[in-house]
């Protein structure tokens, strides 16, 4: 068998930003990156794929919100399990599609991710979720509902959000299960969304927290857990980019992890777009992985094969 890839894809893989998100217009994208995806299997790469799923975390929270007079609204953690159902279905039965006669088995695994209590993102979450609010709305919500809700945007009526912790993912619960199963010769599409947040409580047992983990932190975990050689993030953009939007904008080809620390440091990627892939691609590398590419969903073969993107190697 080819090298073991870990495929992180993007939000853009599954809804456009100019899309309303129905279920034909998730499918449409769906099958367009699977079809790329297939070139990788075709290729002889052996795959695990995770993806992001906020889109489909914020809409569904609006539906629990909006029918919350009929149906009790359930914990963000366990909506975070329903998208990773309803995105590996679509995933899932497209790739079975485009494979039949390939031989080659998909299977989803609704995955946990280990996380500490004691993450000081807990105490100070910052990561916005769900709709915008007017400030009283959101108190409101958050008196009732125990939520943390912040002021996230400067101008408009509703500047107000819910906001939750992000913490650091420390392990995946499924790993063997996964790897067995790739090691079996299968697909797998794994700890989608970032995965579900999940910690021991005082008597050593599993337990939900309602949380959102980076996708692309999470990817790196679970790649180095399931023995990746590669971790693949596939974002819009065929490069990172040094000096992005400046005048001397110019693409990265290549990063080694000295080199990717001083960047990051330095503030050249930005907190809310590059930076988290950067992050992870260097955790990835420093713990043991060959190395990490960010590229685009349309140069995914070519990334894998050197002759595009930006690569993050030990040396």
């Amino acid at each position: 068998m080819g090298k073991r890839v870990l495929v992180a894809l993007g939000g853009n893989a599954i809804k456009q930003p100019d899309e309303k998100g129905t279920f034909e217009e998730q499918m449409k994208n769906v099958e367009t990156a699977s079809k790329q995806i297939v070139q990788l299997v075709r290729h002889g790469y052996e795959l695990v794929i995770t993806h992001g799923n906020g889109p489909q975390v914020g809409n569904l929270s609006i539906q629990q919100e909006a029918a919350a007079d009929q149906v009790p609204p359930q914990p963000l953690v366990v909506l975070g399990a329903m998208t990773q159902g309803q995105i590996g279905y679509m995933m899932q039965q497209t790739l079975h599609n485009i494979l039949d006669g390939d031989g080659k088995q998909v299977a989803t695994i609704v995955t946990q991710v280990l996380v500490s209590p004691e993450d000081p993102d807990f105490k100070d979450p910052t990561k916005p979720v769900g709709p915008f609010y007017t400030e009283e709305v959101a108190k409101k919500l958050s008196a009732e509902r125990g939520w943390v809700v912040k002021k996230v945007r400067p101008t408009s009526e509703k500047t107000w959000r819910r906001v939750v912790p992000s913490p650091t993912p420390l392990g995946i619960a499924e790993a063997k299960a996964i790897r067995t199963m790739v090691e079996a010769g299968m697909i797998v599409i794994a700890s989608g969304g970032g995965g579900i947040p999940v910690y021991r409580n005082k008597s050593g047992k599993l337990e939900g927290v309602d949380a959102v983990i980076d996708k692309d932190r999470a990817g790196a975990k679970l790649a180095e857990e399931v023995g990746s050689d590669v971790l693949l993030i596939l974002t819009d953009v065929e490069y990172a980019m040094m000096d992005y939007g400046k005048p001397t904008q110019a693409p990265i080809r290549k990063l080694t992890v000295a080199e990717a620390k001083k960047r990051l440091s330095e503030g050249h990627f930005g907190a809310g777009s590059m930076g988290p892939k950067v992050e992870a691609a260097l955790g990835f590398v420093e713990r043991g992985g060959e190395r990490a590419i960010i590229t685009s969903l349309a140069k995914a073969v070519d990334a894998l094969e050197g002759k595009t993107g930006t690569h993050i190697v030990h040396a």
